[in-house]
């Protein structure tokens, strides 16, 4: 039997609405170190996105480099690069750090190589950005799902050719994906504009377990055996109904069933999405126990009521979001915008040249906007400044 701990998108470097989460997010380590020793785990796999961009902060690399340190000295860890991480920056170093017992994999010419962990043969796919990958992959289709499957094509050749000469290691892949079916999050971005993100369950037949990153909200995808670990923070409001967790993983010999356990992340501080009037959220005596928690206002006064947000802090000093639904009254100039919260990418470009210009884009138009929406993820996955994609 191996034991692993299973975890993803640890974002270090990013903020809640402006607010430094790295206390937070040093608190989760903690956690993270001490569970992997008190369950005796044989290796630890990290899902991908350990930063929230391609430049993170100074002290977002120190805390990774803490974690993989500590880590390390428990159990081998596994990293993947995510659609948030530089796939060469993260990846630097990697043959220095695998004989420290920490696997980082960037390059996805790696796929179909496995890094044994206890018992087991983990197998894993970093990002995969169609546009970066399909020439390696051999792959003519611009999809995550086409570059996905060529990848696990790799993964079953070489399985087979270790299951012919060596028994039945039971087989772990992990990978960074939106797999069909999932349910996302406002604070994930998009891995594609125009729907081909997606990658079907099916993709990964042949593993008996799928260590998933990229989605926040733990929850299983496609099957029992695959996994998202989830996010060990909150990064959204629309986040405040998920309990935040790690994955202990249990597998046995291949094709036995496979253990979980979910074990709950600590809350430095809850979420809490309030409604109501400006008098009604500073008076009401049931809101005490919010006063603490990270807070989501949105005001229904038929007139938008003066330093609300100044107002709102007074009681709550943790308010980090502001939104206004006039019951009874006219909304204030831009407040039809909270309506573009949680579209995707592609719609977002067709609202914004619609108003702008006051007429649809059209086919041709949307094209290059999305190749130029494309051209942009391609340079944030190779490190590139933003600017770079223009």
């Amino acid at each position: 039997m191996t034991r692993l701990l299973h975890t993803a998108d640890w974002h270090l470097g990013r903020a809640f609405h402006g607010e430094d989460l790295l206390s937070e997010q040093a608190a989760f380590v903690d956690f993270a170190v001490a569970t992997a020793r008190a369950e005796r785990v044989d290796g630890i796999l990290i899902a991908g996105d350990l930063y929230d961009r391609a430049l993170p902060p100074v002290d977002a690399v120190r805390l990774a480099s803490d974690a993989l340190a500590r880590l390390s000295e428990i159990a081998p860890v596994v990293v993947i690069s995510g659609n948030h991480d530089s796939a060469a920056r993260l990846g630097f170093g990697a043959e220095l750090l695998a004989r420290a017992g920490v696997h980082v994999v960037t390059d996805p010419a790696s796929a179909g190589t496995a890094v044994e962990v206890g018992g087991a043969l983990v197998y894993p796919l970093p990002y995969l950005e169609p546009d970066l990958v399909r020439e390696e992959l051999g792959v003519q289709e611009r999809s995550h799902a086409a570059v996905t499957g060529a990848a696990m094509e790799r993964v079953r050749a070489d399985i087979a050719r270790r299951r012919s000469a060596a028994g039945s290691a039971p087989v772990v892949v992990m990978a960074h994906a939106f797999v069909s079916g999932a349910a996302g999050s406002e604070s994930e971005r998009d891995l594609a504009v125009g729907g081909a993100a997606h990658v079907p369950p099916g993709t990964f037949a042949g593993a008996d377990y799928v260590a998933l990153g990229h989605l926040h909200g733990p929850q299983i995808a496609g099957g029992a055996a695959c996994r998202y670990a989830g996010s060990p923070l909150a990064f959204s409001f629309s986040e405040a109904p998920q309990r935040k967790s790690v994955a202990l993983v249990d597998v046995g010999a291949a094709g036995a069933p496979v253990g979980v356990e979910l074990l709950p992340c600590p809350v430095p501080r809850p979420l809490a999405a309030l409604r109501g009037t400006l008098d009604e959220l500073l008076a009401d005596p049931r809101l005490r126990e919010r006063e603490s928690a990270w807070v989501q206002a949105t005001l229904t006064d038929p007139v938008r009521p003066s330093d609300a947000m100044e107002r709102l802090r007074r009681r709550f000093p943790h308010a980090v979001a502001l939104a206004f639904d006039p019951q009874g009254g006219q909304s204030a100039p831009g407040d039809s915008y909270q309506r573009l919260r949680g579209l995707d990418d592609d719609e977002l470009v067709r609202r914004f040249i619609a108003d702008v210009r006051g007429s649809e884009a059209d086919d041709d138009e949307l094209e290059l906007l999305r190749d130029a929406l494309t051209a942009r993820r391609i340079a944030e996955a190779e490190g590139q400044p933003a600017a770079a994609a223009a």
